[in-house]
């Protein structure tokens, strides 16, 4: 740790796999912090890595979304490959910062979500909300020789919060402005925004789950196209039209208006979903392109409702900046722009404004994890629901 002009200067490590399951980002990310309480936050990305997960291990993971395949001893195993394939990742993308692991100060790890049912339901007398993420933080602690912190989300839930969305917490403190308000979206497999009012406090952030991100666009790829896992740069979309009749029936979708807070995942959009797609293209005489372009435009429709509905009347927002893998999908950006246009916002990705949709994730876990080694609440109540702020992730030395 440095010092300088009454400043601290750390380093941290951030791993992130998403829903989508695309592979593992791990960002060796400084951490400066100002001299006295409440000073401002900087956070500069060092370093980053993606490693796809290898065919068989994602093939397993996708299993595990599964109910019924999801036994403990296929969970217990992979939690534990997954801590293998974690640590492996932040001790390359270490050395990819020109650093030794004695230079870290902590490595922040969200793990692999195979589960996430926030709502909760009444059992033996308890209400009961749950959620599972994998990837063994003792492991990962044990073979970089770095305190991890991992498995953030069950604090949260613990004080009856969603236990999701966590990044916004992180949001504020990197890109809070006192003169605009800003929507951050995130798409990866789910999407979810983060809206930071102009010159706000903690406790006015707030976020949620706008719905599927690229969840349906990459799970029916993966179904018409044997060998692709991802519609990349919307080659498919772009073939298709939209099919304003299915488009009409996804949008009634119950999740779209629940009240905030709100979260999903895999459980809601995944695999069955898919297979409800298929079946009604098998009844209408949809093209594959078709359906892809359909569920690309309820992607981005879903964002322009989320805003629409729980926002735009209390916070005109000046700019929406997205983040995500379908960052890099044009046709979903230029639906999205659709979306927004009417009113009057820009729309950029964080590339354009200087930062990266790939890393932003794993930045925001190294950051979490700096705050749970310090003991600082890090979560946000306004967002999640929760009771409290509550110091959340479990430590491994």
């Amino acid at each position: 740790m440095a010092q300088s002009n009454g400043s601290l200067r750390r380093y941290a490590v951030g791993l992130m796999s998403g829903t989508s399951v695309d592979g593992i980002d791990a960002a060796v990310v400084a951490i400066e912090v100002g001299p006295g309480h409440g000073a401002g936050l900087r956070a500069e990305l060092i370093a980053f890595e993606n490693r796809p997960y290898p065919a068989a291990v994602r093939e397993d993971i996708f299993a595990l979304f599964d109910p019924r395949r999801a036994t403990v001893d296929r969970v217990g195993r992979m939690n534990v490959l997954l801590g293998e394939l974690y640590a492996e990742a932040a001790l390359s993308v270490i050395a990819a910062a020109g650093l030794s692991p004695a230079d870290i100060a902590v490595v922040g790890s969200h793990g692999q979500t195979i589960w996430h049912a926030p709502e909760t339901e009444r059992a033996f007398g308890y209400d009961i909300g749950y959620t599972v993420q994998i990837g063994e933080g003792a492991v990962i602690a044990a073979r970089t020789g770095i305190p991890c912190v991992s498995d953030f989300r069950v604090a949260d839930m613990a004080v009856r919060g969603q236990g999701a969305p966590l990044v916004p917490f992180t949001e504020y403190l990197l890109y809070g402005e006192q003169s605009r308000t800003l929507l951050l979206q995130n798409i990866g497999g789910i999407g979810n925004m983060t809206v930071l009012p102009a010159g706000c406090s903690e406790d006015e952030v707030f976020a949620f789950d706008t719905g599927p991100g690229n969840m349906l666009i990459d799970g029916l790829v993966s179904k018409l196209y044997p060998g692709l896992a991802m519609d990349r740069g919307g080659a498919l979309a772009r073939q298709g039209r939209v099919n304003e009749a299915l488009l009409e029936e996804l949008r009634r979708e119950p999740y779209y208006g629940l009240p905030l807070p709100k979260s999903t995942g895999r459980e809601r959009f995944g695999a069955p979903y898919v297979e409800k797609l298929l079946a009604f293209r098998a009844g209408h005489g949809l093209s594959d392109v078709d359906l892809v372009a359909t569920v690309t435009k309820l992607t981005a429709w879903s964002i322009g409702d989320a805003y629409r509905r729980y926002v735009r009347d209390r916070y005109a927002a000046d700019a929406l900046i997205v983040g995500g893998g379908g960052s890099y999908n044009p046709v979903l950006m230029s639906f999205l722009k659709e979306e927004m246009q009417p009113h009057g916002m820009s729309v950029q990705t964080q590339e354009e404004i200087g930062g990266s949709s790939d890393a932003k994730e794993a930045v925001a876990f190294a950051l979490l994890a700096d705050c749970a080694i310090a003991r600082r609440p890090n979560n946000l109540p306004s967002v999640t629901g929760a009771e409290r702020p509550v110091v959340m992730g479990k430590i491994s030395y």
